[in-house]
């Protein structure tokens, strides 16, 4: 038993017999101590063990719904993707490191090069650069995807995006630490999504500027498969709906 799943089920097959998708959705932070991660088996939405505190068991969790065959979502809670301003313009210059388009909450700008963005940025980038290894160790050239569509069509079998987590959009925790409660609330999110069919519409964009994808970087990083031109494209953000009261 490790982070509350039984890897000696890793490959049974019987596990899987009724899971079309599991999403594992990390809210990243110091791995020593504010680290967590949530996953849900879908359409069910049957937790993945109880979640946990470390990276391992989130890579584990990731590759153990991969030898059974089944696709997995994968988000994290930090920026990846930003805007960059266009060249073309002498003072294009000007518009680097504003907010990108939605990063507004309860009225309050929370852009992605402030203090706590920027701060989850540069944390989940290697973190997320090591999940992705971690997964392309064991499944070397992986299909791999920020685009909901080719996930959704079966081209890809690992579909990164990202989760935002802010404002009356966060869960109040009960009985678990505020970091596991914003994982499982955007493993939720995620469920809803899919369920809604709107995972193509991206809570936030870089329009008009052009997208830097951290998450394709990464994943061409660890040598996943995935489409040169997707490090342009946009990461899907999917924003936690405010929390029950």
């Amino acid at each position: 038993m490790r982070d509350g799943i039984d890897w000696g089920e890793v490959g049974a097959g019987g596990r899987f017999e009724k899971v079309a998708t599991r999403v594992v959705a990390i809210d990243v932070g110091s791995v020593r101590t504010n680290f967590a991660w949530a996953g849900l088996d879908l359409p069910e939405r049957r937790p993945v063990g109880a979640g946990g505190r470390y990276p391992e068991g989130a890579a584990l969790a990731v590759l153990e719904a991969l030898v059974g065959g089944v696709p997995v979502a994968l988000g994290f809670e930090a920026p990846l993707m930003v805007p960059v301003s266009p060249v073309g313009p002498v003072d294009g210059w000007i518009t680097l490191g504003q907010a990108r388009q939605g990063e507004t909450a309860d009225g309050r700008s929370r852009p992605w090069s402030a203090g706590a963005g920027s701060g989850a940025l540069a944390t989940g980038l290697v973190q997320m650069a090591w999940m992705l290894e971690r997964i392309g160790s064991a499944f070397p050239g992986l299909p791999c995807t920020t685009r909901p569509e080719a996930w959704l069509a079966g081209a890809a079998t690992l579909l990164v995006w990202e989760a935002f987590v802010s404002g009356t959009g966060k869960p109040v925790p009960s009985g678990i630490t505020q970091h596991a409660a914003d994982a499982a609330a955007a493993a939720d999110t995620f469920a809803d999504r899919l369920e809604e069919a709107t995972l193509s519409t991206s809570d936030v964009v870089c329009t008009p500027a052009s997208s830097f994808n951290l998450a394709a970087a990464a994943a061409a990083y660890a040598g996943l498969g995935i489409a040169a031109d997707e490090r342009r494209g946009h990461v899907q953000v999917y924003r936690t709906r405010p929390a029950a009261m």
